[in-house]
C-alpha cells in the first residue's frame, strides 16, 4: 500500500508533464481530437448493458497480434460484448478494422480517478492485457472489484526481470492482482516464477504472433508491386530506430558495389521519424521515392521509404532479405515472425533481447542470422541477395519455425473463456 501510495503521489506531481507529453503536437503523430477526454476516464457509455470483456492492446504491434484471438472468440462467444482500448492513435486505426465486433476506448492514465470512472462507466467482467503493460492503478482498482485480471503473450526480458527483482516488493504488489500470466515461451515463465510468482498463476500458451494471419490482400498487393520492380534485388530495413538508419545508408555504397541494381525498402518504427529519415536518405545524396506520396520506384530509385503505416506485410513481400530494426541499437529488436511466416531470410543485429527465445529458434534452425554490427550485415545481405539458394533454403526454415510453434490462440482462448465461465459460475 505504501508504494503505490508513492506512486500515486509521484505520478500526479509529475500530472502536468504527462500531459504535456501527451497532448503536444508532434509532426507525424496522430493527436487523440475531440476524444482526449477518454484518456482522463471521461469514457462513453458503451452501447450494450451488459459486461463487457476488456482487451488492452497499446499500439500497432500488439492491436495486430490480439486482432485474430478477438475475431475467434467473437465467432465462439457472439453474446459477449468486448471493449478495446489503446493508448495510442495508431493503434486505435488498427482496432477500428475490427468494426461492429468491438467498442474501442482510448485507456485511461494511471490515475487513481481516470481509472474510476473508466470503471464505473464500462463495468468490465474481466481485463485481458496483451503483453506486459502492468499498471499499478489499475490492477489495484480492479483487485478492489473482484475484476479478474489476465495477461496474455506476456514476456519478460533478462533485462527487465532484473530491474524488477531490484523493486521486488513493487512488483509483488502489483502481480497478486492478476489471476493468470499467458507466457510467450518458457524463458519467460521461468523469470516470472524467479520474481516470485505462484506457479498457479503462470501458463505457457505459446506467442499470439507465430499464430499469425496476415492480410491476404496486402500481401498480394506486394507481391504485384514487386513484379514492377523488373526483378531488382529487394531488402528491407524494417522498424529502424534512431542510430541505424545512419549506420544502414553508411554500409549502402559497400551493398551497391556488389549488387548494383539492389534497391532498399527502409522503413522508420515510428511516424515522428518519417521525415528525419527522409531527409537523411536526401542529404546522402540516395534517390529517394516516399510511399506516402505514391512516388512510382524507377531504376533510378535507391530507397523506397515506407512512410506509412499498417503495410508491413506488403513491404516484405516485396522484398528478398529483411533486416529487423531495433537490434543494431540497444532498443531489443522486434518481431521475426512476420517475415519467418512469409518465407523470408532474416537478419538482425547483435540486440534481441526483446525477442530472445524467437531469436533462439530461428538462429539455430539457420533460419535467421544474428549479426555484430552492420558491416557484417551488409556483407551478408550481399551474399544472400545473389545467392537465390541460399535464400530459398534460408527462407523455408523461418517458415517451418513458424509452423511448429502455432496453437498459442487456442490455448489462450480457453484460458480466457475458462476465466469467464468461472465468473458466471
Amino acid at each position: 500500500m505504501f508504494y503505490r501510495l508513492l506512486y500515486t503521489l509521484l505520478i500526479y506531481l509529475a500530472l502536468p508533464g504527462v500531459l504535456f507529453i501527451t497532448f503536444r503536437p508532434q509532426q507525424g503523430k496522430p493527436g487523440y481530437g475531440r476524444r482526449w477526454r477518454e484518456l482522463l476516464g471521461w469514457t462513453p457509455r458503451l452501447r450494450s448493458a451488459t459486461a463487457p470483456i476488456w482487451f488492452h492492446t497499446v499500439s500497432v504491434g500488439e492491436s495486430l497480434a490480439a486482432m485474430p484471438l478477438i475475431r475467434q472468440l467473437k465467432a465462439e462467444r457472439p453474446d459477449l460484448p468486448i471493449l478495446v482500448t489503446t493508448t495510442t492513435r495508431t493503434g486505435a486505426d488498427q482496432i477500428a478494422r475490427l468494426g461492429e465486433l468491438v467498442e474501442h476506448r482510448y485507456a485511461p492514465l494511471d490515475y487513481p480517478g481516470a481509472v474510476g470512472r473508466f470503471l464505473r462507466r464500462t463495468q468490465p467482467q474481466a481485463l485481458v492485457i496483451m503483453e506486459t503493460e502492468l499498471w499499478p492503478n489499475w490492477l489495484a482498482a480492479c483487485g478492489r472489484r473482484q475484476i479478474p485480471v489476465l495477461v496474455m503473450n506476456a514476456r519478460l526480458s533478462e533485462r527487465s526481470c532484473q530491474r524488477y527483482q531490484k523493486v521486488r516488493s513493487i512488483f509483488n504488489l502489483m502481480s497478486r492482482h492478476i489471476q493468470l500470466l499467458l507466457c510467450q515461451h518458457r524463458d519467460d515463465a521461468a523469470r516470472f516464477l524467479r520474481l516470485g510468482l505462484d506457479p498457479a498463476q503462470v501458463r505457457v500458451t505459446g506467442s499470439l504472433k507465430y499464430d499469425i494471419q496476415l492480410d491476404a490482400e496486402q500481401v498480394a498487393a506486394g507481391e504485384q508491386l514487386r513484379r514492377t520492380l523488373d526483378g531488382r534485388p529487394v531488402w528491407i530495413a524494417a522498424s529502424t530506430h534512431p542510430g541505424e538508419d545512419e549506420q544502414l545508408l553508411a554500409q549502402l555504397p559497400h551493398i551497391r558495389a556488389a549488387v548494383p541494381d539492389s534497391l532498399l525498402i527502409l522503413v522508420p518504427r515510428h511516424p515522428v521519424r518519417f521525415d528525419p529519415v527522409a531527409a537523411l536518405c536526401e542529404q546522402a545524396g540516395y534517390r529517394v521515392a516516399r510511399r506516402s506520396r505514391q512516388q512510382a520506384i524507377t531504376r533510378e530509385t535507391d530507397i523506397y521509404l515506407a512512410d506509412t503505416m499498417g503495410e508491413m506485410p506488403l513491404l516484405l513481400q516485396m522484398s528478398d532479405v529483411a533486416f529487423i530494426g531495433g537490434s543494431l541499437v540497444p532498443v531489443g529488436g522486434h518481431n521475426l515472425l512476420e517475415p519467418a511466416s512469409l518465407g523470408k531470410p532474416t537478419l538482425i543485429g547483435p540486440h534481441s533481447f526483446n525477442f530472445s527465445d524467437v531469436t533462439r529458434q530461428l538462429c539455430e534452425r539457420k533460419a535467421c542470422q544474428q549479426l555484430p554490427d552492420a558491416a557484417a550485415l551488409a556483407q551478408a545481405v550481399c551474399q544472400l541477395l545473389q545467392d537465390d539458394e541460399a535464400r530459398q533454403q534460408m527462407g523455408m526454415l523461418a517458415f517451418d519455425v513458424v509452423a511448429a510453434n502455432q496453437g498459442a490462440q487456442r490455448k489462450t482462448l480457453d484460458a480466457i473463456l475458462g476465466v469467464l465461465g468461472s465468473q458466471s459460475a
